[in-house]
């Protein structure tokens, strides 16, 4: 059993900056990607930022240069420093994991945490 559970959501003028956390626990042997996707009402749900084990990181151009993710892999943890944040950031913000947990590297899964509301908005 896996569970992500996230952390950081809330309202926030523009401008301001918020950070998400996520930590994923439960029978984990390789944890490969750590990652955020948001929808907002009305929209298709996208992907914001992941990063790998290796540390090698993927933003969205929305987002790029105004927000960082980072890992804590002795954790297992994830974290979405987001600044400048702007009206248009508003959404439900997922976080996401892909690992197995049977040491089989071929068959990855990926699982969701619990959502996190962001709001920006003065």
């Amino acid at each position: 059993q896996v569970q992500l559970v996230e952390s950081g959501g809330g309202l926030v003028q523009p401008g301001g900056s918020l950070r998400l956390s996520c930590t994923a626990s439960g029978s984990i042997v390789n944890l490969y990607i750590m990652g955020w996707y948001r929808q907002a009402p009305g929209k298709e749900r996208e992907l914001v930022a992941d990063m790998t084990n290796m540390n090698d990181a993927k933003y969205a151009d929305s987002v790029s240069g105004r927000f960082t993710i980072s890992r804590d892999n002795t954790k297992n943890t994830a974290y979405l420093q987001m600044n400048n944040l702007k009206p248009e950031d508003t959404a439900v913000y997922y976080c996401y994991a892909n690992l197995d947990t049977d040491g089989d590297y071929r068959r990855p899964s990926t699982y969701w945490g619990q959502g996190t509301q962001v709001t920006v908005a003065s």
